[in-house]
């Protein structure tokens, strides 16, 4: 059966962020992701704030990453995170975004040895052995948590391309992808089939997706369009070429975002390009486009930004139409 989150992004009011967990809770959701990035509300004091205001929903970060937070700060807070909700939480790592990580002069070096190293010293610490690590990112000498969770946690890969989808199927619990479309997964799920080899049943692939819902249509695609021309920006020349979308007006779309013209940039937008990197429409269209990628081996939707144009109307709607659908 098809597990379903919510995906918040903590720009607004924490107390605001943690309503939206209660609806999803109370809706039957399964888990509630929240993105880590410098310049939104912290994504632990978040998660916390969260976990003592619900009682069933998993929780994590969805996702943090070993260049801006150290993997070792990384298990201290998830273990303080699985004590205070009481053993309900999931760790969502990746390699971090390339366009912040130069923000802050971060160059984002060996990003295979840095996710594999950081998954298996993260582990090692929540499983209370003492560590001393040497790899070409992590150098860690005699490090140990003075406590430990009773359980071990989850750990979530974010993959994207061929060689990160081979690491995640082989170490990860679950692989998160940030896509909407089927195509997507039919291409990742080759690849994660024959990494995953014997484990393949009990790995998690998770659609992390650009979702927005309205009962009506119009409305709905007017709140991806800003979100998918971002994501056709940086998207690279093969994902292109998979959606047939023509290389030129992703590079007029690339070119007015690094203007700051918006509002070109969103009039570039074209509706094969919001089909291959959203989902989006009434409740019957989402459903429709859900059943879809269920076809191709996804296990979990994640629904996320910008989920609608009122994201409580959306939640609301997610859990009253969408979810049950499938449940």
């Amino acid at each position: 059966m098809v597990k379903f989150g919510l995906e918040l992004v903590p720009q607004t009011a924490i107390e605001k962020i943690v309503n939206y967990a209660i609806l999803a809770e109370e809706g039957g959701l399964d888990t509630v992701w929240i993105t880590d990035h410098f310049y939104n509300r912290n994504t632990y004091v978040t998660l916390t704030a969260i976990a003592l205001k619900t009682k069933r929903v998993l929780i994590g970060p969805g996702v943090t990453n070993p260049y801006v937070v150290n993997p070792v700060w990384t298990a201290s807070a998830i273990a303080s995170l699985d004590e205070i909700s009481g053993g309900r939480v999931l760790l969502g790592i990746g390699a971090g975004d390339r366009v912040t990580l130069e923000k802050l002069s971060i160059p984002q070096a060996v990003p295979l040895a840095a996710i594999k190293e950081s998954v298996t010293v993260i582990r090692e610490l929540l499983r209370g052995n003492n560590v001393t690590f040497e790899g070409k990112f992590l150098k860690i000498r005699n490090a140990r948590l003075s406590f430990k969770p009773e359980r071990d946690v989850p750990i979530y890969i974010g993959a994207q391309g061929p060689k990160m989808l081979k690491l995640a199927s082989r170490i990860g619990d679950g692989v998160l992808i940030n896509a909407s479309n089927p195509k997507d997964f039919e291409y990742a799920s080759e690849i994660i089939k024959k990494a995953a080899g014997d484990r393949l049943d009990s790995l998690d692939i998770v659609a992390y997706t650009c979702f927005s819902v309205d009962y009506d249509r119009e409305v709905a695609r007017s709140k991806v369009v800003p979100i998918v021309a971002f994501i056709v920006a940086g998207a690279p020349e093969m994902v292109l070429e998979r959606h047939g979308i023509n290389k030129d007006k992703a590079a007029r779309i690339k070119e007015a975002l690094g203007k700051g013209d918006f509002k070109e940039a969103f009039k570039h937008v074209t509706e094969d390009m919001v089909k291959a990197f959203s989902i989006y429409g009434t409740p019957e269209d989402c459903i429709a486009a859900i059943e879809e990628l269920t076809k191709v081996h996804v296990t979990h939707i994640v629904f996320g930004s910008p989920l609608g144009a009122k994201k409580k109307k959306a939640i609301e709607i997610v859990s009253r139409e969408i979810v049950p659908a499938f449940k």
